[in-house]
């Protein structure tokens, strides 16, 4: 893979959802939420399941009711990841998820009641060592601040974070993160900015309500671009009006083209020209629905023509430059062989694998045979 990111990021405060690290020098997670019927066992587990193996690092679950609550037991009992519950007003379900085994509680502790109902979810949370995370959103801003600002602005989406942050920290409790979401690009970003300079706690980044999946991933990486570029997130969900698991994919597709982290197939691809010597957008397309199980970080550099792509193959791991009937693959920055263009999809699935193979062996042999860690 080509070098690491030049981003230098804000220092946070680690904490811990499960076994992912939040903060400090953790990689950022990616996560996101199941949109089934909690109490659909079956349903949300199966999500769930298809969001982990596109590579979530942790998903969140609704908790709506004390029956929610109850399939939640059954649903934390199987999951293979961590789960965030998302609560609101009924601080008893912040409690009985808790005794569940929760990875992560998602309110506001200004709307699950008196001091008294707080006090109780922060006691447990203690306890429990369980994690908070304060959830503002320019959507559901409390009427005081409506009113104060006329209209949501960063300002009063950070003033409302800091009311939550007042009543954690009045109970010695500082093991939360925080989210401050709006639709608008550079109201989300305005507020996080003026958070990230107050606080050191890790922050959880989104564009909430960003649309359909062009659209909203288009709006999610310009958001999260700027600030993920100025050092600024831990942890991301990408907010689609689509199958979750294209939540999981935008995000990692974002994290790689700012180079903070790693994981499956870069495409390296032209955009395609009268120049082409085989069908650009066919075999990559192909190529990506082949090898969406790859976790393996790797660089693949798919050009049609001779003009940029001897260039761009010689900094990929694995490169295809076209030619007419038979293209030229290039296999660690070398020239290697060619192959015929019907032949294309085929035979560079299977240099990818048998290169995956190759370094899996490798690592195998350095490790005398132990068996390793899986890693994301």
């Amino acid at each position: 893979m080509k070098g690491l990111s030049w981003i230098k990021r804000r220092v946070a405060k680690k904490i811990w959802v499960g076994n992912v690290p939040i903060g400090g020098d953790a990689p950022i997670a990616v996560q996101s939420m199941t949109n089934t019927e909690t109490c659909d066992v079956a349903a949300t587990l199966g999500q769930i399941q298809q969001l982990a193996d596109a590579g979530a690092d942790i998903v969140r679950v609704s908790v709506p009711t004390m029956d929610a609550a109850e399939a939640f037991k059954l649903i934390k009992q199987q999951a293979t990841v961590p789960l965030v519950a998302d609560i609101h007003f009924d601080y008893r379900i912040a409690l009985k998820v808790a005794d569940y085994g929760v990875d992560c509680l998602r309110i506001n502790p200004g709307n699950i009641g008196n001091e008294d109902r707080v006090r109780a979810v922060i006691d447990c949370a203690k306890d429990k060592n369980i994690p908070i995370r304060i959830g503002v959103n320019a959507g559901s801003l409390e009427k005081d601040l409506q009113v104060k600002y006329g209209e949501p602005t960063p300002e009063a989406l950070v003033e409302s974070a800091m009311r939550h942050i007042d009543i954690l920290e009045r109970h010695n409790f500082d093991n939360y993160k925080i989210s401050l979401k709006a639709s608008d690009v550079f109201m989300t970003v305005a507020a996080y900015r003026i958070l990230a300079a107050q606080i050191e706690q890790p922050l959880h980044l989104g564009i909430t309500e960003a649309g359909g999946l062009r659209s909203g991933s288009v709006k999610s990486a310009v958001g999260l671009g700027l600030l993920l570029s100025e050092g600024i997130g831990d942890t991301i969900r990408v907010s689609l009006a689509a199958d979750p698991v294209e939540e999981i994919k935008v995000g990692f597709d974002i994290l790689k083209s700012l180079g903070l982290r790693q994981r499956g197939i870069n495409f390296i691809a032209c955009p395609s020209c009268s120049r082409q010597q085989f069908d650009v957008i066919k075999t990559v397309n192909e190529l990506e629905s082949r090898l969406e199980d790859v976790r393996e970080a790797m660089d693949v550099a798919i050009i049609g023509c001779v003009v940029n792509g001897p260039g761009e193959a010689k900094e990929a791991d694995i490169g295809l430059t076209g030619g007419a009937g038979s293209s030229l693959i290039y296999k660690g920055g070398a020239k290697d062989h060619k192959v015929e263009n019907s032949q294309l999809v085929d035979e560079m699935e299977k240099e990818i694998r048998q290169k995956i193979q190759a370094r899996e062996q490798a690592l195998l042999d350095k490790t005398q045979g132990q068996p390793l860690i899986a890693t994301k």
